[in-house]
């Protein structure tokens, strides 16, 4: 051993040592006749023995090795919903949780904590979504060659918290109550071995399967699978099915819950809690940073307005003068792009929630994709109606489509999903609308389907 191993070593004895002798509170001795004293005094400990009897190479090397293992950085291949592809340099003890934020900050998004890191399969036709504790290099040292991480939204990670009825339906509950627990040995398989796989789930985890009648000729589109965490072979995989998409919600937020427990409760309290990132210092975005205040630019510097009805009333000010000029410019025949008309049919497309030119069978995949969760929408081109668009909305695990026609008053284009009841000039007005408004759809819009480019 070299001689500053040696005056590390005796330094962690010393701080050791007096760290016992200090900081040791006096309690009870369980076992007073080993060492003559009813109470554990620092005194009464075994001293430190000497480095030569007491402390060999092995623990400082193996302390050395935890250093170098958490000091080391490993590389990461982050991929977004368009297939674009970011490599991402993280410690070895990086969590799912700290790399989403680390993604947020680097894309310029902000971080409402529904965002998530997800293993894809594409072979397989398997993927899942990682939990916040999980370490991303442990989950990517079990992958193969063709397995990716993707980074999406996920508004239906720790929705059961929230509304553990539409998981766990009152019939499901009420069987297990009926029983207390006990079922009968009628209920049960004949071959309790089958049962194995379900009850050690510690070195497995549970998996949506996306292509589960293609692939795996299953009997219904609602299957998931349990993996085991290594590199493994199709064969290798158990599939399990249901008869809808609620059924199999279920089944996997109580094997999530069997596997992790208070944990996932834990996960979900923690962004609540925590305002600090703990491996980069670089503060991420608040929602209250993106949001906006009313100011008021007439005198000589900028002032916010605090009083809510003289916002309201600078707002109608402002938004008259508008009028007027973009009147006057009609009149003048100003091709400006700044022209009502056209700012109405085409400012949009600047929104998160409108995604242009998908198909039907596109937007029930981002749908389902991002969590399946009431209020989740987004907004597309008809492909039925070139003038028209269609708002498509996921309620209680289902998803409906509600077409959104232009309509004409007094030479003015409007936008209206009610047959003009409701009318509004462009279709951001409409989102705003129906978010503070459930009017004629089942329920408000909530969260928006966004997609990020890395």
């Amino acid at each position: 051993m070299s001689s500053l191993n040696v005056v590390i070593l005796r330094r962690l004895q010393e701080e050791e040592q007096q760290l016992r002798t200090s900081s040791l509170p006096a309690i009870p001795n369980p076992f007073p006749e080993l060492s003559g004293s009813p109470v554990l005094s620092p005194g009464s400990l075994p001293p430190c023995q000497p480095s030569g009897t007491y402390v060999s190479q092995r623990p400082f090397s193996s302390l050395l090795t935890m250093i170098a293992y958490r000091s080391r950085k490993r590389i990461i291949n982050i991929f977004s919903e368009d297939g674009m592809g970011k490599v991402v340099e993280i410690p070895a003890d990086m969590t799912a949780r700290d790399l989403c934020q680390l993604l947020v900050y680097k894309s310029h998004c902000v971080d409402d904590n529904s965002w998530a890191l997800v293993e894809h399969h594409p072979l397989l036709g398997l993927e899942r979504c990682l939990e916040d504790h999980e370490l991303v290099v442990q989950v990517q040292a079990s992958m193969t060659s063709e397995g990716r991480f993707l980074f999406r939204k996920n508004y239906a990670k720790y929705e059961f918290f929230r509304n553990p009825l539409n998981f766990f339906p009152e019939h499901m509950v009420a069987w297990c109550q009926e029983t207390n627990g006990a079922i009968p040995p009628s209920q049960l398989l004949q071959e309790p071995r089958h049962l194995q796989l379900l009850a050690d789930l510690e070195d497995s985890n549970v998996f949506t399967v996306t292509t589960g009648k293609k692939l795996h000729s299953a009997p219904t589109d609602y299957e998931f699978c349990i993996k085991p965490n290594k590199r493994t072979e199709l064969k290798e995989l158990r599939m399990l099915c249901t008869e809808d998409e609620q059924s199999r919600t279920s089944w996997m937020t109580a094997f999530r819950l069997f596997k992790y427990g208070i944990v996932l409760y834990q996960n979900y309290k923690i962004p609540q809690q925590r305002k600090t990132l703990s491996h980069f210092s670089t503060p991420v975005r608040s929602v209250s940073e993106n949001s906006l205040v009313a100011m008021d630019f007439s005198g000589r510097i900028g002032r916010v307005i605090d009083n809510p009805l003289e916002a309201q009333s600078a707002a109608m000010e402002e938004g008259y003068a508008w009028r007027k000029r973009s009147q006057r410019m009609n009149i003048l025949g100003s091709p400006s792009p700044l022209h009502p008309c056209v700012l109405s049919s085409v400012i949009h497309r600047t929104q998160l929630w409108f995604h242009g030119r998908i198909t039907r069978e596109e937007s029930h995949r981002m749908i389902h994709q991002q969590g399946q969760v009431d209020g989740l929408f987004l907004l597309r081109d008809s492909q039925s109606n070139p003038k028209a668009f269609v708002l498509t909305l996921c309620h209680h695990q289902k998803i409906k489509h509600f077409q959104i026609l232009p309509c004409e008053e007094d030479g003015q284009i409007f936008f209206s999903l009610d047959d003009g009841s409701t009318k509004f000039t462009d279709l951001i007005q409409l989102v705003e609308f129906y978010q503070l408004n459930r009017g004629v759809l089942p329920c408000k819009l909530k969260h928006p389907c966004t997609l990020v480019a890395l």
